[in-house]
C-alpha cells in the first residue's frame, strides 16, 4: 500500500505511478478516515511534497498512526530542489526501511516576488528524470533494497528543524488569501481543499485559519481568481496535468 499526500499532482502522480509499477495501491491520505489493516501488505509507502524541508502536518499526523508490520516501508518526497532532513525527521515517527528525494517542479509561487512557476521545458525535464528515478526505485523496492538516496542539501539539520519551525508556526497563515472579480463561485476550492478550511459564503470563498500551504486553492482554480497577499498577482499556475 502506498500512502500519499498532495497539493497540486506531483506527488500524487509518483504515487499512482510508481503504485502502477509495482502492482500496488496508492490512497490519498487527506481521504482516509480510517487506516485499513496492513497486515498482509508486502509494503508500506509514504509519498509527499516538501513542506519548508519538513513533511506536511497531515503526513508526520498520520504516520504516526501508522503500525509497523514487518512489511518493507519506504519514503519518497518530492521537491523543488533539496528535502533537507525530513525523510530522517519522519522516520523516527514510522521507520522507514528506504528513503528517496525526486526534484519536481516547484509551485510554490507565496515566498516573495521573484518566486514564480518554472518554465515549461524545466517542468517536463524534470517529470521525465523523475520517471527514470522511479523505474529504478521500483527494483529497489521490489528487491527490498534498504537506500537512502535524498537530497538534503546545505545545512539540512538547520533547515529542517528552525526553517521548518518557523513555517509552521508563523507561515500559515490564511489571512492573505483573497479572491479577484473573476471568481465565479464554482466551489472548487472548497471541494478540494484537503483541510477543508474553505467555505464559501454568497457564493464566494472564506478560509478558515488551519491551512497546509498546499497552495491547491490557488494553483487549480479555473478562474486563477485566487490570490495571496501581493505575492501571487501576475504569476503563473501550476498543476501536473499540464506537463503530462
Amino acid at each position: 500500500m502506498i500512502f500519499y499526500f498532495s497539493g497540486t499532482g506531483n506527488s500524487r502522480w509518483v504515487a499512482q505511478t510508481l503504485a502502477s509499477m509495482i502492482n500496488d495501491t496508492a490512497s490519498d491520505i487527506s481521504k482516509i478516515e480510517v487506516i485499513p489493516p496492513l497486515t498482509d501488505e508486502q509494503q508500506i509507502g509514504l509519498v509527499f511534497p516538501i513542506y519548508a524541508w519538513g513533511a506536511p502536518e497531515p503526513v508526520v499526523s498520520f504516520a504516526k498512526k501508522l503500525q509497523q508490520t514487518g512489511a518493507f516501508t519506504f519514503g519518497i518526497c518530492t521537491c523543488g530542489a533539496d528535502a533537507g532532513m525530513a525523510l530522517r525527521k519522519l522516520s523516527k515517527n514510522f521507520h522507514l526501511d528506504s528513503c528517496y528525494s525526486l526534484m519536481m517542479p516547484n509551485n510554490y509561487i507565496i515566498g516573495g516576488t521573484n518566486m514564480d512557476v518554472e518554465k515549461k521545458e524545466n517542468c517536463i525535464q524534470k517529470i521525465k528524470s523523475a520517471s527514470a528515478a522511479l523505474q529504478i526505485i521500483t527494483q529497489e523496492i521490489t528487491q527490498k533494497k534498504p537506500v537512502y538516496r535524498v537530497e538534503e542539501g546545505a545545512f539540512p539539520r538547520l533547515k529542517s528543524s528552525i526553517a521548518n519551525w518557523g513555517f509552521n508556526h508563523f507561515a500559515k497563515t490564511t489571512k492573505p488569501f483573497y479572491t479577484t472579480d473573476a471568481c465565479t463561485g464554482c466551489g472548487l476550492c472548497e471541494k478540494n481543499c484537503p483541510a477543508h478550511t474553505i467555505t464559501l459564503h454568497d457564493k464566494k470563498p472564506v478560509w478558515d485559519k488551519s491551512c497546509f500551504q498546499c497552495l491547491r486553492c490557488i494553483h487549480e482554480c479555473p478562474a486563477a481568481a485566487i490570490q495571496y497577499g501581493a505575492s501571487t498577482a501576475n504569476k503563473g499556475r501550476y498543476t501536473i496535468q499540464k506537463y503530462l
